[in-house]
């Protein structure tokens, strides 16, 4: 399990990766592109517009409260596989980093994972970096500014291993 300490904290406010908006997202994004969604505006946003991550990391909640029941709806649409993990807040609990992995190797044979987590998802954009094949794009919400989009070069992957290692 990762533990993030206090310290960290300001550290994972410096984000990896280009930040957009829903426009400028769609619009970078192709239906080549594979692609994994961590949080639920970031999974409602991509559903909505047609387009299907490999998996999706959601707690049903944001920062302003409770997530809208037609936005869960259309989430839960998503999918062919369900994984329930438990995640408290700061935290990377073995059982996600564990569903992560599932969820990779699910994708792998055609199958659409929704990973559905008990607690929080906030920190789940570290292993999925971490443990993303290249030639997937992973997508992440920044509250109140956007969207990030990231690919797992050496260099974010390295980035993710150093934070990592310091939990």
């Amino acid at each position: 399990m990762y533990i993030l300490p206090d310290e960290l904290r300001d550290l994972l406010n410096t984000p990896i990766g280009t930040l957009l908006n829903e426009k400028q997202l769609l619009k970078k994004i192709s239906d080549k592109d594979l692609i994994v969604a961590v949080g639920d505006q970031v999974t409602y946003t991509l559903l909505k517009n047609n387009v299907e991550p490999i998996f999706c990391i959601v707690d049903y909640k944001t920062r302003r409260g409770k997530f809208p029941s037609s936005f869960i709806q259309l989430i839960k649409s998503y999918g062919n596989k369900v994984i329930k993990v438990e995640n408290p807040q700061g935290r990377i609990t073995d059982e996600l980093w564990h569903a992560i992995e599932k969820a990779f190797s699910n994708a792998a044979d055609g199958i659409f994972t929704r990973i559905e987590v008990d607690g929080e998802e906030d920190l789940a954009s570290l292993p999925v970096i971490f443990m993303a094949p290249r030639d997937v794009t992973i997508i992440y919400g920044l509250p109140d500014k956007g969207v990030l989009v990231v690919k797992p070069t050496d260099e974010n992957k390295q980035k993710v291993k150093e934070v990592l290692n310091k939990m």
